[in-house]
């Protein structure tokens, strides 16, 4: 006797219904057949050639510390004090997004800026560090910028990673700021302008721009890590370039002078904003000025006879 076509069909289906369903064990269901895709191997962004004046400068073995007067708008007053900014290059592992401690061929070459403030406000010290590593070849946003603020109130540390979108954690002792982690889109970011500027100054972004401000003032001012509308402007003057980020909706204006030439090193900035809380809040500026370069390999200045260096940075 001849099997059915209704008897027929439903062994077959029978048969593909195992093919593409598979077996369950525990619970789970283990497809037998492979749907899944290759995985794409990640585009390497094309490294741009760096000049032989950049190359000598900054693959010299040393740093370049530049101190700097400071005048930090804070709760409605003018604070003195002190800022320096570190630069020097290193290696950066990719995935680990810290610096490496061999040669290895999936290193990036990164300009790292660790910039500090030192400033006091009435009977308490402030002491601020930002620390940014961005790519020398100029082809992709930060790998990652960190931030860490100290006072007698307590302390508080920010850190954006860019890896897929930019990741953000923070933590803090304010309440509704205690512990953040959270990702958003990739934008430019205020804190890679400070090594933009030294790397390719021509690069900088200008006009309506989106821009994610600074950790440093996002932190200080209580204000959402978001992208802000911002406008980038760019003028030259007697050696001197200017450049501007202003911010709207933030009533803030960052301005970097620096050299036109290369080095392109930073003289001085400003920052206008609004100091103070609620009404009594009223636009003031923070300013920085040049005191003293120097180059030399800090890491192995430790012993007390290099103190002397910190009064040749006028600090």
């Amino acid at each position: 006797m001849k099997p059915s076509i209704l008897t027929f069909n439903t062994s077959l289906i029978a048969i593909m219904s195992f093919l593409t369903v598979g077996c369950i064990q525990n619970g789970k269901t283990e497809s037998t057949v492979d749907t899944s895709t290759p995985r794409e191997t990640k585009r390497k962004p094309p490294k741009k050639q760096l000049t032989e004046d950049f190359k000598k400068y900054w693959y010299a073995g040393d740093a370049e510390i530049t101190s700097y007067k400071l005048e930090q708008a804070r709760y409605g007053e003018l604070r003195d004090g002190h800022a320096v900014l570190i630069y020097v290059t290193e290696p950066f592992l990719p995935e680990e997004q810290v610096k490496a401690n061999g040669n290895n061929p999936e290193n990036i070459s990164v300009l790292k800026l660790n910039a500090t403030k030192k400033f006091l406000t009435g009977i308490y010290p402030y002491s601020i560090m930002n620390s940014t590593f961005y790519p020398v070849y100029d082809n992709q946003h930060a790998i990652k910028t960190s931030l860490s603020v100290q006072e007698w109130c307590g302390h508080v540390y920010s850190q954006l990673n860019n890896r897929e979108k930019f990741e953000f954690t923070s933590h803090s002792y304010f309440e509704g700021e205690a512990d953040q982690a959270f990702s958003i889109e990739k934008t430019i970011l205020e804190n890679e302008i400070w090594n933009k500027i030294r790397v390719n100054p021509e690069n900088l972004p200008l006009g309506d721009i989106i821009v994610i401000p600074s950790l440093e003032f996002l932190r200080l001012r209580h204000k959402e890590l978001k992208a802000y509308q911002a406008k980038g402007s760019i003028s030259s003057k007697d050696g001197i370039t200017n450049y501007s980020l202003y911010y709207p909706e933030l009533e803030r204006t960052l301005t970097i002078n620096f050299t036109s030439d290369f080095p392109y090193s930073i003289e001085s900035w400003t920052e206008e904003f609004k100091s103070g809380f609620g009404p009594n809040a009223k636009s003031m500026m923070t300013s920085a000025s040049k005191i003293k370069t120097l180059k030399t390999a800090y890491w192995g200045q430790h012993d007390n006879k290099d103190q002397i260096l910190r009064d040749s940075l006028g600090l």
